[in-house]
């Protein structure tokens, strides 16, 4: 039910775009974006880092998008907001004693040190590729191509390409994972 919630906005925004246009989708994606950091507040009574995170991004470059009717905006934001999680991943790596993947599930699973580092490693790459093949997408696939029809690929690549790689990733780690968790013993 929570990967239903954290994709809701990109549902409605692959919606909107279907039925209506990218500005439209965009307001939308807006829209869907803050009732789910509202949703998750009331529910919870805490934000999620990832969702504030999202929020401030499309935010500002689907309110660029919108105001300045130019869809360069939106199309920078997955990009934008997957280099920021690099960041703050592989930044994590040099401060403080814990790494931010660690952080964030070091009490569900317990992982040698280094066995978090490769974790850590990986994500920020992968996080670092994303951002770069959603701008090649965006920006350079079809450069030959119709306006429209280079905003209708990049848009089924955002929803369908980004999310489809996002979860195989998670499958292989995953699989990496299960190989290096030690089990805890029963007192």
């Amino acid at each position: 039910m929570k990967l239903l919630f954290d994709f809701l906005p990109l549902l409605i925004f692959f919606a909107a775009f279907k039925f209506y246009d990218i500005y439209t989708a965009t307001a939308a994606a807006i829209a869907a974006t803050v009732v789910q950091v509202g949703v998750f507040w009331a529910r919870h009574r805490r934000f999620e880092t990832a969702h504030l995170v999202t929020l401030a991004v499309i935010a500002v470059f689907g309110g660029l998008t919108i105001a300045l009717r130019d869809e360069l905006f939106i199309k920078w934001k997955p990009s934008i907001v997957n280099w920021i999680f690099a960041a703050a991943v592989l930044g994590s790596l040099g401060v403080g004693r814990k790494s931010a993947l660690e952080y964030l599930m070091g009490n569900q699973i317990s992982l040698a040190a280094a066995v978090w580092r490769k974790l850590n490693i990986a994500w920020g790459a992968f996080f670092l590729l994303m951002g770069l093949l959603n701008l090649y997408v965006a920006f350079y696939h079809n450069a030959g191509a119709d306006e429209q029809i280079r905003t209708q690929t990049w848009v089924n690549f955002k929803v369908f390409g980004l999310t489809g790689l996002t979860l195989l990733f998670l499958i292989l780690q995953t699989v990496f994972l299960a190989r290096h968790i030690t089990p805890e013993e029963d007192n």
